[in-house]
């Protein structure tokens, strides 16, 4: 393909403002960027300072959306996803413009499939919509059942699993958590990513096809979709982009220094690192149990506490760990999981840390709170087999004795062997994946052909 074609190939991405989606989002726009498309980002202005994209690659643009980024998840999260999309309806149609005037026309819209009616928008706007999913396809496939209506999510009284398509049995601990607190009716909200797609000029999915073989297959029987992941910096994978180590994106200023110097001081494999996202609040029980239970594994441990959580954590928790652990308000998540002191991922399994740990080949102990993330454990678990899942009690709390348990499981002896040489062979295939002539290589590079010339 023709450097010059490409290079008057415009795309222009619209991530949904969270870190695991504007992350993988981000790496997607760079990639294409090295292939030499002409590629525009929108990230929101309050993260402006923290931003370290490669700007002769990548051009940005702004959108204030007002939020606080200590705040955690809001309330209604309906609300405030409503509020986010009428921010980027609002200013699209303008950047739009911008860039025609500027000698640059927009040929193709990446939008974030959390947007419902993306394409739709797209399409009004003159331009062609293309959804990325920063979720799993087993997840699409999930919601895609529950719209038609063939599955409901909980499951009904007396129904203890599930047989889907492509997919092994689920439990119904297994399933989305959409149905309480912030979440409610937000199945119809995730089932309407799909309203639109068969107007979709492209569909993207952030995974790759050994890793989510049948499940890639079935959602290809009713939409064209295209695997690209697994979306993290290339210098953890294929090395294709040369100095390509971070994503570039912040919602969090990373304690960058102190976090290496402390790891480097560790011994190979010793140390669990524990994050649970920008968004999710923990419950002061639920805290409580997390940090004693990380006291209790007897290893040494990084734990990423935001400045907004970090009030609930207890005085005498924190003198009994200044010996044995670090906590920062936020870190460099894929430097600290690629170092070699690193011997375990704590975490809440969203997709985008789970590609990322799949990727760098460290075991993982789960503890799934909402969303994906309990399907993204069942298959850590069960599928994968790289990691473990800490079990919660009777209020849905995890114990800390489960959790140092976990831990251990994960760290040493044959489970932990296990998962290790199971997660290094993922580790590979996912290197395969995105390196020349691998799978997501071939449909990235297939996508651009049959852009440029229509």
């Amino acid at each position: 393909m023709e450097r010059e074609m490409l290079s008057k190939t415009h795309i222009m991405f619209i991530p949904f403002p969270a870190q695991g989606h504007m992350s993988p989002m981000t790496q997607f726009a760079k990639r294409l960027a090295w292939k030499g498309v002409r590629i525009t980002i929108i990230l929101p202005a309050e993260i402006r300072d923290s931003m370290q994209i490669n700007n002769s690659l990548i051009n940005t643009e702004c959108i204030s959306f007002d939020f606080d980024k200590d705040d955690g998840m809001p309330y209604s999260m309906q609300a405030y996803m409503g509020v986010v999309k009428l921010k980027v309806t609002n200013k699209l149609s303008d950047l739009l413009e911008k860039q025609k005037t500027n000698g640059f026309p927009v040929k193709l819209l990446v939008v974030d499939a959390l947007y419902p009616s993306g394409v739709e928008m797209c399409h009004q706007l003159g331009v062609k919509g293309a959804p990325f999913f920063t979720q799993s396809c087993a997840i699409g496939a999930i919601y895609y059942n529950a719209r038609l209506g063939k599955l409901k999510i909980p499951l009904e009284e007396g129904l203890s699993s599930v047989s889907l398509p492509s997919m092994p049995l689920m439990g119904r601990n297994d399933l989305p958590i959409v149905d309480s607190g912030p979440f409610l009716d937000l199945l119809e909200y995730f089932g309407n990513q799909f309203s639109d797609l068969d107007k979709a000029d492209w569909i993207f999915f952030n995974t790759f096809d050994k890793i989510e073989n049948e499940e890639a297959k079935w959602l290809s029987s009713h939409w064209p979709i295209t695997t690209i992941g697994p979306t993290i910096p290339s210098m953890y994978l294929d090395k294709q982009l040369l100095n390509d180590k971070n994503y570039g994106i912040n919602l969090f200023k990373p304690d960058v220094e102190s976090c290496i110097k402390w790891l480097d001081a560790r011994d190979p494999g010793s140390v669990v690192y524990a994050s649970f996202g920008s968004l999710y609040n923990l419950g002061q029980d639920y805290m409580d149990e997390v940090a004693w239970g990380l006291l209790h594994s007897k290893y040494h441990f990084l734990w990423v506490v935001r400045e907004s959580e970090r009030r609930k954590l207890r005085s005498n928790f924190l003198l009994e760990a200044e010996e044995k652990g670090l906590i920062v308000s936020w870190c460099p998540q894929l430097q600290v999981l690629s170092h070699k002191s690193i011997g375990s991922f704590m975490t809440h399994c969203g997709w985008n840390s789970t590609l990322e740990a799949l990727s760098l080949g460290v075991p993982m102990v789960s503890m799934p709170q909402w969303f994906d993330q309990t399907t993204n454990a069942k298959y850590i678990v069960d599928v994968w087999r790289i990691g473990v899942q800490v079990p919660t009690g009777e209020k849905g709390v995890v114990l800390r004795g489960e959790v140092a348990e976990c831990i251990k499981d994960a760290m040493e002896g044959e489970v932990g062997k296990e998962l290790r040489g199971n997660a290094l062979k993922w580790k590979e295939l996912a290197v395969e994946a995105m390196g020349e002539g691998g799978s997501s290589d071939k449909n990235i590079d297939a996508f651009l052909s049959k852009l440029v010339y229509t």
